[in-house]
Parts: C-alpha cells; structure tokens; sequence
C-alpha cells in the first residue's frame, strides 16, 4: 500500500531553477528511506513538503491518499535544530505536541479525529519515552542545560509520543558521539521494525544512509526529475555495517555522490 505519492512535484524557491520538476515518487507503507545528496540538492525542502510546511508549485503530494494542503497530525518531524522552547523543562517540551492537541481537540487538522486526550494517558506516553530515550532522569532541566544529543532525545521523544504512522527525520544524528548516534541509530531501526511505522531520514552521512535506508533516494544539484535509487535490504539488519555489502553499498554511494559533486 502506498504511503506516499508525489505526482508530477514541481518546487523552485524565488528567481531560482526549480529543485524538482514533474518529480514523482512513491513509498510504500512501512518503508525506510534515506535520502542523501550534496549541499543545497532539495533534501530538506523534500522533507518540508512531506510535511505539509511548503506548498508545490505545481503537482500534489498524497499521503495516504489524501493530498496534503498542510501539516498532517499522524506526520512526525525532527527537524535538525530540535526546536524545543528554551523557557521549558525536558518534561514539558516533550509533552508540548500533546498539550496543543489537548487545546484543540479532536478536531483532525491538529490532532486525529480518534486521538484519545485523556490526560493520564498522555502523560504516560511522554514518561515512556523519556524512559525509553534514557532521559527520564532530565524531565525538570532546560535545554540550554543539556547535551546536543540529549537535546535531540527530547525532540524525538515529543514526537514519539504523537504516535505518528510517518516519521521524518532531517539530520537526525549529526554532530552526535558515535555511542549516542550508534544508540540513537539502533532505537529508530527497532521502532521500525516493531511499529511498521514509515521513516524517511535525510542525511549527508553515506554510512548512515546505508545503516538506515532499505531504499535510497540520491537527490543532485539543479533540478532533481529522473528518480536515482539505491535498493539496501539488508539495511537495519543484525551486523549489517559489518558484513561485506554494506561497505559495498557505501562504496557505490562514494562514486555517484563523486559525481554529482
């Protein structure tokens, strides 16, 4: 079953050739993706559009059949910068997509017209994730007192606790140690595994890539029409960055992303 389908996408920012032109692409539900390219090839503004949070020129994107006019409440977004207020604690952040969906009800443009607002119940949802990320212990500290990874933990734990069907992640293990990212990296494959739930990763990492994406999708410079795709089954797989595909893979990805350098 299809998750996604973009159809004939067609974006361009301002006096700039479009980033996509008639670009369709589909995603199957349950699917990971990654998706990889030089600076400045659409990787970001692909995700925004999944989003809902930019609009194409031309063209439609449907999510579960539905063609997206704006944000979605089932989408998850982990946006590289955390976006978490600074005036609130671990706790609250974590807690704010529920706290807003509370404000506005069922009404399915902010929250799903089945979401179940029982405060209790959301609450729980918040401390698992806390405890599941190994940040329970930080709940009543600021951001400005944390860790980048522990930063990254809270934003991933406010959108866990949505219970999104798609999660979308841009850059979601930059600038990490290579135990918190190797954490971080093990948590999102047995989500996937164990949920089915839909991710699509953008990263300028080709080891990430390939630990994380089944499939994926090569953007270039310039206007981005013709789908590139690299097929990675073996991604998420127990000792996959081991084994001698894996580093194959990486080295097909070093050539083309040579290329289009």
């Amino acid at each position: 079953m299809e998750m996604i389908e973009t159809k004939d996408l067609t974006f361009a920012y301002s006096n700039s050739q479009p980033i996509f032109k008639a670009f369709n692409w589909q995603v199957q539900q349950g699917d990971s993706w990654a998706v990889i390219g030089p600076s400045g090839c659409g990787k970001t503004t692909l995700l925004y559009l999944l989003a809902g949070l930019y609009q194409p020129d031309s063209g439609s994107i449907f999510i579960e059949g539905l063609e997206i006019t704006g944000p979605r409440p089932r989408s998850g977004l982990v946006l590289q910068d955390h976006g978490l207020l600074p005036w609130s604690t671990v706790l609250e952040n974590a807690r704010l997509g529920l706290t807003i969906r509370e404000f506005y009800g069922s009404d399915g443009r902010h929250t799903p017209l089945d979401e179940d607002l029982h405060t209790d119940k959301s609450d729980r949802r918040v401390r698992y994730w806390l405890e599941k990320l190994g940040i329970a212990h930080l709940h009543d500290m600021f951001p400005s007192q944390l860790s980048r990874g522990q930063r990254q933990r809270t934003a991933i734990a406010r959108t866990l606790a949505m219970q999104p069907d798609l999660l979308i992640l841009d850059e979601p293990f930059s600038a990490l140690d290579a135990p918190t990212r190797e954490a971080l990296q093990k948590l999102t494959i047995d989500l996937h595994k164990t949920s089915g739930l839909t991710t699509i990763i953008v990263t300028h990492d080709i080891e990430v890539a390939v630990i994380m994406g089944k499939r994926i999708l090569i953007l270039n410079e310039g206007t981005n029409h013709h789908l590139r795709i690299i097929e990675n089954q073996n991604a998420g797989s127990r000792g996959h960055r081991y084994q001698t595909g894996f580093r194959d893979t990486c080295q097909d990805l070093h050539h083309i992303l040579g290329d289009l350098l």
